[in-house]
């Protein structure tokens, strides 16, 4: 059996099932990205929840395994030349699932490429500029009588929507007729931005309509289903 003792994570979540992928996460949209990658390569995987309300991570256990104390983070116990590896972001992990399967993402060099190319797009400008948006529409922002900090990146917001927009027509999906890892890192932003953000009206969703158009696409994959849902509460 293999054994994972020598991280300290496994003792504040301990594995019951250590030869299987271990994922400690949050249905949050960086969270989602790696269940729904799992559940979409069929990877086998054993989720651990790490608890906001009670900041389990930034405690010395989960830090041990990411230091910059936030989700999602794994622990592969089969990992290159069979040894486990420990892992944190969830575009390095997307990549490293998608190249370890063999799944959701091109093996052709310019198409490798060009799908990493809108994976860095979603980390560098889609994820940390919608995050914003929800700060000050939703949570404490919405507050500031100053609404020009919230105007300012929910405009920001609206142009990374048209860049999106603008790729998908025409297209199924972010790379044309294959679903890969740069829908994986997009879509799960979108639907918060307008679900839980509650800032569709605020960026005007309506006005993309291929946007619209293949994140109904994507939330209607069963795997997506499942993924959104986990690690559910325990």
């Amino acid at each position: 059996m293999t054994d994972l003792s020598t991280f300290p994570i496994t003792a504040r979540w301990p594995a019951q099932h250590p030869d299987r992928l271990q994922l400690y996460s949050m249905p949050t949209p960086n969270g989602v990205k790696v269940s729904i990658m799992l559940e979409e390569t069929g990877l086998p995987y054993e989720p651990h929840r790490v608890n906001f309300d009670t900041e389990d991570q930034k405690s010395a256990a989960f830090r041990a395994l990411n230091p910059n104390a936030k989700i999602p983070a794994i622990i592969d116990p089969n990992g290159p030349q069979g040894q486990p590896l420990a892992l944190f972001e969830s575009g390095a992990i997307l990549l490293y699932l998608a190249d370890k399967t063999g799944q959701l993402i091109a093996q052709n060099p310019a198409e490798r490429y060009e799908t990493i190319q809108w994976l860095m797009f979603q980390m560098g400008g889609i994820g940390p500029m919608f995050g914003q948006v929800g700060f000050f529409n939703k949570f404490a922002g919405k507050d500031y009588e100053d609404k020009r900090p919230r105007d300012r990146y929910a405009g920001e917001a609206r142009r990374l929507l048209n860049v999106l927009d603008d790729r998908l027509a025409g297209r199924p999906w972010m790379m044309g007729d294959a679903y890969t890892i740069a829908d994986i890192a997009v879509f799960p932003w979108v639907r918060n931005l307008t679900g839980f953000y509650e800032a569709g009206e605020l960026v005007g969703i309506a006005d993309f309509k291929h946007v619209t158009r293949v994140l109904d696409a994507f939330v209607a994959r069963p795997a997506v289903a499942r993924g959104l849902t986990i690690p559910q509460p325990g």
